[in-house]
């Protein structure tokens, strides 16, 4: 077990609350970053120290070791300037019990700091040229002390998550052709065989942009499925990883949902294909007439989709 550094004020948010770290692969201009470079080091069951506006106030371990990934789209327009393609190191945050300001211990932790790639800087303030850096396990002891973290087992909370469906022959035979597709970019191939089954950065995503149930209001996102607005069958790869293109969705909901025996209007107007018989939404607590949140813009165009399939299917029956 290592543990790591975060500089990360621009993205703090984003990465905390999705469960993740990302880096482009070399600077703007081109340049070799060893702090990039770190996120290739990383391993699971690391501890990361997420620092940002002067202090640390989350703490996590690391889940799944760095693979190739596009930048997030949360990002916006933080980070116009990074390029587009980097690292993605998956972890699981958890807020700190008594946030940190090293600043404040600097005469403490100063002698401790790496000579090189440093995330501090001498006189106890962030170095903003540093993203990932490398501590030593002294370092990382003193820092659980400071945060009243008395045993590493404290961070564990291993995620379990309901994947999108169960890897048939056909979820099967999608992720052969992505492994074997020469023309998919490395950035993608392994986020896109993850999002088949609704797992990876297309689930982190989803969350951080729905982070509840639509219909039931559920919450606990372990519970809850990713689910594609635009079926994986008709979308781009592009889309199949837009985090706009996706709904968590109770398992119920999403079985309806996946079938075209509902979708949504814009407005968030739900509507209940006829076939739908009375007895089955009432088991299922689910109202034909219930107009949940308003939807994005961005995801105008999936739900459009969505309602053509539906549609054909109020044809066909």
């Amino acid at each position: 077990m290592a543990y790591w550094w975060v500089n990360h004020k621009q993205t703090r948010d984003h990465e905390v609350r999705g469960g993740y770290l990302w880096s482009p692969y070399r600077n703007t201009n081109g340049a070799f970053n060893q702090t990039y470079e770190n996120m290739k080091l990383v391993r699971p069951s690391d501890v990361v120290f997420s620092y940002a506006n002067g202090r640390i106030g989350a703490v996590g371990r690391v889940t799944v070791a760095a693979s190739p990934s596009p930048k997030p789209i949360e990002f916006g327009n933080v980070g116009d300037y990074w390029a587009h393609e980097g690292w993605l190191v998956e972890v699981e945050f958890k807020a700190a019990h008594r946030p940190l300001q090293p600043k404040d211990h600097i005469q403490a932790i100063g002698p401790m700091l790496p000579e090189r790639n440093s995330p501090l800087q001498k006189n106890g303030n962030g170095n903003q040229g540093c993203y990932l850096a490398g501590i030593s396990d002294a370092l990382g002891h003193v820092l659980m002390a400071l945060l009243d973290i008395r045993q590493v087992r404290e961070l564990d909370q291993p995620p379990t998550y309901l994947v999108d469906h169960e890897p048939n022959a056909q979820v099967l035979d999608d992720i052969h052709r992505i492994e074997t597709d020469a023309s998919i970019p490395e950035t993608q191939r392994l986020q896109l065989t993850r999002a088949r089954v609704g797992q990876g950065f297309f689930r982190k995503q989803v969350i951080l942009l729905d982070p509840a149930c639509r219909v039931t209001g559920v919450t606990d996102t372990r519970l809850l499925i990713a689910s594609h607005i635009k079926p994986w069958r008709e979308a781009s790869n592009a889309e199949r990883l837009s985090g706009y293109n996706g709904l968590m969705l109770s398992p119920h909901v999403d079985a309806l949902f996946d079938e075209q025996f509902i979708t949504f209007e814009d407005d968030g107007q739900m509507r209940v294909h006829p076939s739908l018989s009375r007895e089955v939404l009432d088991k299922w607590s689910i109202d034909p007439d219930k107009r949940v949140d308003r939807f994005r813009p961005e995801q105008a165009s999936f739900l459009a989709h969505h309602r053509e399939l539906f549609n054909r299917k109020m044809l066909s029956s």
